[in-house]
């Protein structure tokens, strides 16, 4: 045993802790609640604050605190608050309310820990004792607890750990050492948890307030401890992701659910899980803030939230709905807040928002799993099921989490992508996965008793399933230590019988069972000197004899797998009981051995003859014990414990020596003189005894005190003294009458308790312990005397001695063993505790029992101690529990042990290795012994009537012949002679009434087989969906008829799955660049097409319809004229730009038809990429540089595709022969028919020829069975019959026999039967046909009823031709036959050869179909990572794409905005030449026109409001605008020259001075618009550069993607590599010659097909042939650039001519160059034009519009007056109520004056009448200042007339 460091902290820190602990203590015991903080976060830095303020901060928050906790609600809500899903809202602890309870706790510090050795719990002795504290040391467990919730974690790579008991270990996986932490309570350890990152683990015990005790790892030492979090035991506790929180929940009764900040050893917060059992608490991995708790009947999700009173649990129940209510033991939370859980029947439940979202199951409705799911996780983007049917799958988490329902069911279906059954009689209860780099291992729990490593990688090259370890699952029923050396044996009901080695600390071998065991012990060396054999109970009432020997002593031979250690073997078996075995014990002399059992029988067998049955006796109950009596006794005797209360002794059997086997009739023994012992309660004797004893003693020491008291009166107060005695003596006797309390009842069980144990302690003494009302004492009993005619029902015995046991009233004695020397008593608890009594030497009145030594080793709830032995040199003790846990201990003694103890496994017997092992008994309803012999006699009975049977059956048989000839010979007599049948008859009626009884039994009989014949049919269904239905043709063998040749079909099954599969491939290949440019198009167009010419529509006519009938006025017509002037000079301009833009775009569509320099021909460009596309690459793909074409690329699809591909091929063409075949056996069954009709034809010829002319008959072929495998399933009548009688065999056989014959009689049957009937039904029609067709065929001669004549030569002749006819006919016939057999055969021997070869082509099929099969096998586990990889490829492909396109986008945003800062910029010209054009020649205004044009003004940005558009835009220049103003002078005019724009100068032309005012407007316009376009130019810029860079960094990272891809796709080449592939080649194939011969190695050779190497080859001259067109071809585009340079030369010379000679015609005609444009467009000042227009028409609009509010307002100011005079009105109503308001004050306050003297208090009608005044008053003051607010209204011009007020309505 290895204890962990104890570590020493200094002495502040051990008071500290001391302190804290006795802190936590008190706090337990007051109603504990922490403080809840408003804003808690989960990180460090703010939780140490928390936990570091001062005094002042907490007296501070103090009241908040006190609030809080008052407007609370408990923790422990009502459990219906739960179910209807209502938030349990929980605070955190409060501090209690003792004032020293109130400081503020202090943050402990990292480096703090505790002390182990003052933690872990300690054995008890009893005070004062020389007991040593050590005198068990643990040594070794050889148990393992499977069916504990969570019970395997792993610390690292080799450290496991598991609880056991009140023991926590440490398994080295590789040294196999183990490391023990005791439990710090002693009442156990309910679960550990492991920290996530392995450097702390959290173990949560049992007991009273038990503690979670927080270990580092691997110092093992206690970090922190957490106090209060449940009442009796933790069931299970989980640290979050991050490791800085703690969760756990509590067992029965509270479930207390409890959220610890750990560090601090602070919860956080606390609440009541649920009202039923929990299993499990977990954190959501993606949010701390999210929790799970599942259990019986439930799922239960919680949320941490921060409402206004603080941090709080709420607590959502998941509700089923539909879905049976089911316990729910493995959960996971998915990212996005559902949860997947397991069932109790398999299936996985998707909760989402507390409800079921979908039931996943597998397709046709099969469960996910058979059993309940018990862990469900998700590992690498996988989830992953574990099973209770051994059973691990892997699931695609994408189509779980999207999954939804497609019908009312809620049902969807899912296939898993892997799975992995671990064995058989698995039952996986956890994985927890081994973190090693490069494997994917996994370390399973399995209820089923073993630690499982496996190998989740599912690939090629994965690890079958490994039994790391194998111990015992559940209770261990029995245990036996070897007499001779250090060995145990142990069995279970987990069907096992385990040998260990423990000085050595090793497992030896085991040997396994049918059925469980139930007892077990080791033979004695008086029976086995070499102690080899162990002899084993069973449940199903079986014993056997198991010998133990050493291989390693044996023959070695070749071929033996590994040897090991240690081998047992089955040496004997027989079956005594018909129940389960309880006990097992030799005589003391070795001679009888008595098995025991709970179908209350004690058998005895006799050692010496091979355990030859000598009897049995009957108990009273079921036998829990057998002892026999130590050589101390005078007799031998065993002492027989069942369980109700009885105690046999049996003496010795006799042993009949004389007396034969075969001629007893019973083995029951019924002459034994058994002594009986019915025990019945005295505990309550026995406490009534102790309390009078009790009472007697207090009585004693009161009178001691009187006596003292008297004396003291007397010497105080003399004879006074006495009486005031006396007076004290009376009132004390009055109070004890008072007080004195009734003697405990007597009370006796109405059901006896179960004795557990007992042994001898003298001649027909012995001791025993009791359960139930009974435990708490040793009772010592005594045999009463044999009486033979004395009822042992009726009998009452009580033990005439006890021993009281302490602490034992709920913890009774299991088991009891006594050291060698008998001065040790080791006790068996029913805690699983370990309670050591030291004695005197041979005291077995147990009368110096009194101190003892108590150690709690098993689980303290379930881990009762089955058994406890010491081993044979009192050195070790051994104990095993109901826990599965087996310990081993070392006794103190003062001697050193050997450390290198190792025990010795017996030598093997001389020729056990041929010894021939017995036949098991393996059948449950085996017949035992006694009921053998029963069976035997009642056979013997059966046949002794079955001959009697016989006897009258033949004496029936002669009557019966008697009765048939009397009935021949009344048939002999005449007809009027002959009696009826009837008058044979007895009596009609009875056989009417046989007849009735036939057909009822017949009926019945129907009924009584209804269920096996409906058995029968299911299970025939059954078969046929397995085997035939999936069938689509069977075996068909065709034979040859004259040659031994046959051809037989192919077996087809249905289709697979892969040749259903024609989906299309699901991988989602990216186009490569040059594709998408092929794609795209070289030429592509602009992304914004050019705007064509836009036509205005004229704008309607303002004048209404009805008006334009009316004469015109004179400021319309000039309208008129106005607009229609205009009209033609804007529409002689417009053509002239049109002409201009239409030249434009001529130009613009000549200059794009010009290629660019880089220009490539389309053609050539597509030459160009087949050549890149057809190039050869003949790099091997084994090489290491080799590039995967894109679309070579293979996945999972693809690869299933082409199976699918190549399976329906091979189908069809089989599909395709089957039917070739079919036709051909068609065509044999027609020739057949065909050769019966011929020769029944030859045989009537042959009839009218001499025998001697007669040619040999050609045999008839056959239909062989092979041929027509149909009929195998065809019956009849005598099919049934002859399985019948197959049956009534095979019953009179063995059991073995009869399941072969039975086996081979049902597929035989049918084969005999029908290939007894070999001839078809349409073979029989044929043949009556062809009869009657030969009949009618040919004439023969028939027999002359005349006497025969001498024919006449006419005859003659005629007969003779008959007979040249015949003889023809047969020869045809004959010739005929031959002709179609040999046509036949030659038919199918073409068939069989075109077979041989399609059998070549499907076997190469099948070799591909395997190669296919491991690749896509190989692929699917490729496919997971390349589809990240390849969608992170397309992913920044596709953002590299719009980017792209953003960047054109911005790029043709740049290039219009260019062009439309251009075009500005045309238009400014175009300006200034307009108006220079406009001033003319010699203008004297020029430049002061010119500076008013050019001056740079500073104009305000007009805002247009809605509404105001009809105002005058002509408005006067403000002060502010022509301060703004500067001037801007072009170096024309003096400086100094004051400068005024807005006054024309005289003799200036108005028009002139107007249009420049106008033109700078216009040019201020076309400047403001060049900034705004120049801005946006250079945002388009910024945009552009930053476009530019995230490009080249998208770039970057997809080349980095592809090369990742492009290197995950040539390792997965490599693998595929790996693979072999078989080619059959012929040896002319093979062109891998060296030295004239093929060398032995072909590894480095490669297989090419020879079409692909004549295509290379003649590839090799078309090559040379395109470089010599390739060459011609460039030599003549070259001579062809040379003359289009030339060409193009010669152009610019004439264009350069033409732009010369149009210059000097301009300067010619204007005497300067000007833009042709500009001038074609002035042509009048449209904006001027226009705006005159609207002048007119505005004036127009405003009139109208004068004379509509002229109108108006009459009509306003009459509605006016007619409101005056109605609020006038008003005025007065009010004037007359505010007198009346007045009258009724004043005669109101006289009335309270008068009567205020009369009356106390008001009335209740004054106080009512009082309150309805003040209503109206207040009613009519509102009405009042209304009436005011509207005439004040009125009053105003314009005022809003308020509709009238309405007097409120009660």
């Amino acid at each position: 045993m290895k204890e962990p460091d104890n570590q020493h902290t200094d002495e502040e820190k051990s008071d500290k802790s001391k302190s804290e602990r006795k802190t936590s203590q008190r706090s337990s015991r007051s109603e504990s609640r922490s403080a809840t903080r408003d804003d808690f976060k989960f990180s460090q830095d703010i939780t140490d604050d928390m936990f570091t303020e001062g005094e002042e901060s907490y007296s501070d928050d103090e009241d908040l605190y006190v609030e809080h906790l008052e407007g609370s609600s408990s923790s422990f809500q009502d459990d219906n608050l739960e179910s209807t899903g209502e938030s349990l809202y929980v605070e955190t602890p409060a501090p209690p309310a003792e004032e020293a309870e109130e400081k503020v706790k202090k943050k402990i510090s990292v480096s703090f820990f505790y002390n182990y050795d003052e933690l872990a719990s300690r054995p008890f002795v009893t005070p004062d004792s020389s007991i040593p504290l050590h005198l068990l040391t643990l040594v070794h467990s050889f148990g393992y607890d499977c069916r504990k919730r969570a019970n395997l974690q792993l610390l690292d790579s080799s450290t496991l750990m598991y609880i056991a008991g009140n023991q926590l270990i440490l398994l080295d996986l590789k040294t196999k050492k183990q490391t023990y932490l005791r439990s710090s309570s002693g009442g156990g350890i309910g679960v550990v948890g492991v920290h996530p990152n392995k450097t702390h683990f959290a173990v949560a015990e049992k007991g009273s307030s038990p503690n979670i005790i927080i270990y580092e790892y691997p110092s093992l030492r206690p970090y922190r401890i957490l106090r209060d979090g449940t009442d009796l035991g933790y069931a299970y506790v989980d640290f979050n992701y991050n490791g800085t929180l703690l969760a756990s929940v509590g067992c029965s009764p509270d479930y207390t659910f409890t959220i610890w900040y750990w560090e601090e050893e602070q919860p956080i917060l606390r609440t009541k899980a649920f009202s039923q059992e929990v299993f499990k608490v977990t954190f959501n991995p993606e949010d701390d803030e999210q929790l799970t708790t599942s259990g019986t009947g439930h799922i239960k999700f919680w949320e941490m939230a921060l409402t206004f009173t603080g941090l709080k649990l709420q607590g959502y129940l998941g509700r089923f709905g539909k879905t049976a209510t089911t316990d729910i033991e493995g959960y996971m939370e998915l990212p996005d807040g559902k949860v997947l859980s397991g069932s109790e029947w398999g299936n996985m439940l998707l909760w989402e928002a507390g409800l079921i979202k979908v039931e996943l199951c597998r397709a046709a409705r099969k469960s996910c799993h058979h059993g309940p799911i018990n862990q469900i996780m998700l590992d690498e983007g996988e989830v992953i099921t574990v099973g209770s049917d051994g059973c691990i799958r892997i699931w695609d988490f994408e189509t779980i989490d999207a999954a939804n329902a497609v019908d009312d069911s809620g049902l969807v279906e899912v296939e898993p992508m892997n799975e992995l059954h671990v064995g058989k009689n698995v039952r996986l209860f956890s994985m927890i996965k081994m973190e090693e780099p490069g494997n994917n291992f996994w370390l399973a729990q399995d209820a089923s008793g073993a630690i499982w490593k496996l190998d989740l990688s599912f690939s090629n090259i994965t690890q079958d399933p490994e039994c790391l370890f194998s111990f015992h699952s559940g209770p261990i029923q029995a245990m036996a230590v070897s007499p001779l050396t250090y060995l145990m044996a142990t069995t279970s009901l987990d069907r096992s019988v385990r040998i260990y080695d423990f000085a050595s600390k090793t497992p030896l071998t085991q040997i396994n069972f049918k059925e469980g065991g139930t007892a077990l012990t080791w033979v004695p060396q008086l029976v086995s000197y070499t102690g080899a054999q162990i002899i084993a109970g069973f449940e199903d009432g079986v014993v056997r004899v198991l010998e133990l020997y050493d291989p390693k002593e044996l023959a070695v031979f070749a071929g033996r797998k590994k040897i090991l250690d240690a081998e047992i073997q089955l040496k004997q078996v027989f079956k005594p009981h018909t129940a389960p075995v309880t006990a097992l014990a030799y005589e003391r002399d070795g001679e009888i051995l008595a098995t025991a059992s709970k179908d209350q029988t004690v058998f005895f067998f006799e050692v010496e003859k091979d355990y030859k049955p000598i009897g049995y006796i009957t108990t009273p109950g079921p036998v829990c014990q057998l002892m026999w009596s130590t050589t101390a006794h005078p007799e031998s005797t065993l002492l027989i414990i069942c369980e109700n209360g009885y105690i046999l002794e049996a003496p010795l059997p006799t042993i009949n020596e004389d007396e034969e086997d075969h001629d007893v009739v019973s083995y029951e023994i019924k002459d034994m003189n058994i002594k009986c012992f019915h025990f019945t309660s005295v505990k309550s004797k026995i406490l009534r005894l102790i309390e009078i004893e009790k009472r007697k003693k207090q009585m004693e020491l009161k009178e001691k005190e009187r006596e003292k008291r008297r004396k003291q009166l007397i010497e105080e107060l003399g004879e006074e003294g006495e009486k005031v005695f006396q007076e004290e003596q009376a009132k004390e006797e009055e109070e004890e009458e008072e007080e004195e309390e009734p003697l405990p009842e007597i009370f006796i069980p109405s059901t006896p308790c179960q004795i557990l144990c007992g042994f001898y302690s003298g001649p027909e003494k012995f001791w025993v312990s009791l359960d139930g009302y009974d435990a708490g004492f040793l009772y010592h009993c005594e045999f009463p005397p044999f009486d033979k005619d004395r009822d042992i029902t009726e009998q009452k015995d009580e033990p005439f001695d006890f021993r009281f046991l302490e602490d034992t009233e709920d913890n009774p004695v299991r088991a009891i063993t006594f050291s060698l020397n008998q001065i040790m008593m080791f006790c068996g608890m029913e805690n699983g505790a370990i309670r050591v009594y030291i004695l005197s030497q041979n005291d077995f009145s147990l009368t110096s029992m009194a101190e003892y030594w108590q150690f709690s080793v098993h689980d303290n709830d379930y881990g009762r101690i089955e058994n406890i032995s010491t081993s044979f040199d009192d050195r070790f003790l051994v104990t095993s529990g109901a826990d599965s846990n087996i310990f081993i201990f070392n006794i103190f003694s003062e001697l050193a042990l050997d450390e290198d103890i190792k025990a010795k496994v017996p030598l093997p017997r001389f020729g056990i290795e041929t010894e021939a092992i017995p036949q098991d008994i393996e059948d449950p309803k085996a017949y035992s012994i006694e009921n053998a012999r029963k069976r035997r006699e009642h056979d013997k009975l059966m046949k002794e009537v079955e001959e009697i049977k016989a006897r009258k059956r033949e004496k029936l048989k002669a009557l019966r012949n008697e009765f048939l000839k009397l009935l021949e010979m009344n048939e002999e007599l005449p007809k009027h002679m002959q009696l009826k049948r009837t008058d044979f008859d007895i009596d009609s009626k009875i056989r009417a009434e046989i007849n009735r009884k036939t057909v009822y039994k017949i009926q019945q009989a129907e009924k009584e087989l209804a269920w096996e014949k409906e058995k029968c049919h299911l299970g025939l269904r059954k078969l046929q969906n397995r085997f035939r239905d999936s069938l689509e043709s069977d075996s068909v063998v065709v034979h040859a008829i004259q040659s031994s040749h046959k051809i037989s079909s192919y077996r087809l099954v249905k289709p697979s799955k892969y040749s259903r599969f024609r989906g299309t491939s699901q991988s989602d290949r990216r186009l490569s660049k040059l594709e998408r440019l092929e794609k795209e198009g070289i030429g592509k167009k602009d992304s914004q097409k050019d705007a064509g010419p836009v036509v205005s529509m004229p704008e309607e006519s303002i004048i209404e319809k009805g008006k334009k009938f009316r004469p015109k006025t004179l400021s319309e017509i000039m309208v008129e004229n106005q607009i229609e002037k205009t009209r033609k000079v804007i529409l002689k301009a417009e053509r002239a730009q049109q002409k201009i833009l239409q030249r434009k775009k001529e130009w613009e569509e000549l200059y794009k038809s010009k290629p660019d320099d880089d220009y490539e021909d389309p053609k050539h460009v597509q030459a160009i990429k087949e050549a890149q596309t057809h190039m050869g690459d003949f790099n091997l793909k084994t090489a290491p540089d080799y590039k995967i074409p894109e679309h070579m690329r293979i996945n999972a699809a693809k690869k299933e595709e082409e199976l699918g591909i190549l399976d329906t091929l091979a189908h069809g063409k089989k599909i395709h022969m089957n039917k070739c075949i079919f036709s051909l056996r068609d065509l044999k069954v027609a020739v057949i028919e065909e050769i019966q009709c011929l020769v029944q034809e030859l045989k009537n010829i042959q009839s009218s020829l001499h025998v001697s002319k007669h040619i040999p008959i050609p045999q008839i072929p056959q239909i062989h069975p092979e041929e027509v495998p149909e009929k195998r399933f065809q019956y009849d009548e005598e099919t049934l019959l002859a399985f019948k009688r197959q049956q009534m065999e095979g019953q009179d056989e063995k059991y073995p026999q009869m399941e072969q014959i039975g086996s081979g009689g049902i597929g035989g049957g049918f084969l005999k039967i029908s290939s007894g009937k070999d001839v078809d039904l349409t073979t029989r029609d044929s043949l009556s046909r062809s009869s009657k067709a030969s009949t009618y065929s040919l004439d023969f001669p028939r027999l002359s009823e005349f006497e025969k004549t001498e024919p006449t030569d006419m005859e003659l002749e005629i007969a003779k031709r008959d007979e040249i006819k015949h003889l023809y006919m047969q020869q045809y016939l004959t010739n005929r036959i031959k002709e179609l057999i040999v046509t036949f055969d030659a038919e199918l021997r073409i068939l069989r050869h075109q077979k041989l070869k399609l059998d070549t082509q499907m076997k190469l099929s099948d070799l591909h179909h395997v190669t296919l099969f491991q690749e896509m096998l190989l692929l699917k586990n490729f496919e997971k990572q390349e589809n990240i990889l390849q969608e992170r490829v397309n992913s920044l492909d596709k953002e590299e794409q719009d980017m792209q396109w953003k960047i054109n986008e911005t790029l043709t945003q740049m290039e219009e905005k260019k062009s439309e800062v251009t075009k500005l910029q045309e238009q400014e010209k175009a300006l200034y030449a307009g108006f220079q054009a406009a001033l003319g020649e010699n203008n004297k205004f020029a430049n002061f026109l010119m500076k008013v044009l050019k001056k740079k003004i500073k104009r305000v940005k007009k805002k247009e409001i809605e509404g105001e558009g009809d105002e005058d835009e002509d408005s006067d220049e403000s002060s502010e605008d022509e301060s703004s103003l500067e001037s801007d002078e072009d170096g024309s005019g003096s400086e100094d020259e004051v400068f005024d724009d807005s006054i024309c100068p005289t003799n200036c032309d108005a028009s002139l001075f107007e249009l420049a005012l106008q033109l700078r407007e216009k040019r201020l316009d076309i400047e403001e618009a060049l900034v705004e376009e120049k801005k946006l130019i250079d945002s388009l810029k910024k945009e552009y550069d930053t476009l530019s860079k995230k490009v080249k960094i998208v770039a970057n990272n997809l080349n980095t993607a592809e090369e990742a891809l492009e290197a995950y796709q040539r390792e997965k080449q490599q693998r595929l590599n790996e693979l072999l592939v078989v080619i059959p080649l012929k040896l002319h194939q093979i062109e891998y010659v060296v030295f004239g011969e093929i060398p032995s190695d072909l590894s480095g050779t490669l297989v090419f097909s020879n079409r692909s190497l004549g295509q290379l080859q003649e590839r090799i001259l078309q090559l040379h042939q395109e470089n010599v067109q390739q060459q011609k071809l460039n030599k003549e585009c070259r001579e062809r650039r040379k003359m289009l340079i030339r060409e193009k030369r010669e152009m610019a010379k004439t264009i350069h001519k033409m732009e010369e000679t149009v210059r000097q015609l301009m300067i010619r005609k204007f005497g300067r160059v000007i833009d042709l444009e500009a001038l074609q467009t002035l042509s009048v000042n449209t904006t001027l034009e226009e705006l005159k227009i609207k002048k007119l028409q505005k004036e127009l609009l405003n009139a109208k519009e004068m004379r509509r509010w002229e109108e108006k307002i009459a009509q306003m100011q009459w509605e006016l007056m007619m409101k005056t005079k109605e609020h006038t009105k008003k005025l007065h109503r009010m004037n007359d109520l505010c007198i009346e308001k007045k009258k009724l004050d004043s005669r109101l306050n006289t009335l309270q004056n008068q009567q205020g003297n009369a009356f106390q208090s008001p009335r209740k009608a004054d106080i009512v009448a009082k309150e309805k005044v003040t209503e109206l008053i207040q009613v009519q003051a509102e009405r009042i200042l209304a009436l005011k607010e509207e005439i004040a209204v009125l009053r105003k011009k314009g005022g809003l007339i308020l509709p009238p007020i309405h007097p409120p309505q009660e």
